[in-house]
Parts: structure tokens; C-alpha cells; sequence
């Protein structure tokens, strides 16, 4: 863990001090601190801990049981690659085969210069443009392998 102590905005402060006592308050403050800096630190995970006074254990616990929330921080433009059933059917494994071919990243890794991240989600719900994938949000359907160099190309 770093020596630096994380900084809450006001308004996550704020999110925080006005969820403290409700039913639920530690999911909907992991997703506002995600929100925040685009994934839950150790540190940051620290001080939710502390601020709402509950053990640090339930709050790990709640971070690694639910693959939504990041761990570590991803790339610049985070790669979402669909593998729900109609992405999977239509082709998303190569899709991963070629980001991973053109950045050199897996599943779960970033790029050296911390530009991208890859991973591979369940369903964005775009069933009907399968394959799907998202770059830093932005949606891409009906993608091809020979497409992605020129996808990738819009965000370096």
C-alpha cells in the first residue's frame, strides 16, 4: 500500500457522509468511488472503510466478489469486448485474438504506456449489433477482426 493518503473530492465526500446510515450504503459508495477514479485502490477502499466504519474485510470482500468493480486502474481507453451469447456466436473470441495481436495486451493486462486496457465483459446490451465492443465507452457493433487496427487507431 502507497504512504500517499487518496483525496475524495467534496462531492464524493459528501456521497458518502449522505449514504452513511442507509440500507446498501457500501455498493452505491464502491460504485461512486469507481466512478471517481475509474477503479477502487486499496487505499481508497481503506478510507471508504473508515468513513463508514465497517471492517475492511466487508468491504475487500464486496470488491473481489463483484467483477464490476477494478482493482487496478485501467488504460487511457479501457477495451470492453462482449462475450455474451449472441457476441460469442458471432465471433468476439477473435476479437480479443486481434486486440491482443495489434496492442499485445490479454485479457486483464494494459499497455506499457498505459493507454489501453483489455477486458472481457458479459453483455453490453447490444445483442442485435453482435460483436460488440466498447473503447473508452464508445460503442462499436457488428466488429470484425480486420477492423480493429482502425478502431484502435482513432484512440493512440
Amino acid at each position: 500500500m502507497s504512504e500517499d493518503k487518496i483525496k475524495f473530492s467534496p462531492d464524493l465526500i459528501k456521497f458518502i457522509n449522505e449514504w452513511r446510515h442507509k440500507p446498501g450504503n457500501l455498493i452505491m459508495v464502491l460504485h461512486r468511488v469507481q466512478s471517481e477514479f475509474s477503479y477502487v485502490s486499496v487505499e481508497a477502499a481503506v478510507e471508504v472503510s473508515k468513513m463508514l466504519d465497517i471492517p475492511f474485510a466487508k468491504v475487500w470482500g464486496v470488491l473481489t466478489f463483484y467483477h464490476f468493480f477494478k482493482l487496478e486502474k485501467p488504460g487511457e481507453f479501457n477495451i470492453q469486448v462482449c462475450m455474451g451469447t449472441a457476441c460469442y456466436l458471432k465471433g468476439a473470441e477473435a476479437i480479443i485474438e486481434e486486440v491482443y495481436s495489434v496492442l499485445g495486451i490479454e485479457v486483464g493486462g494494459i499497455t506499457d504506456n498505459g493507454k489501453f486496457s483489455l477486458e472481457s465483459v458479459r453483455c453490453i446490451g447490444c445483442c442485435g449489433l453482435a460483436p460488440v465492443m466498447t473503447v473508452g465507452g464508445e460503442v462499436f457493433g457488428k466488429v470484425t477482426k480486420n477492423q480493429i487496427p482502425g478502431i484502435l487507431k482513432k484512440f493512440a
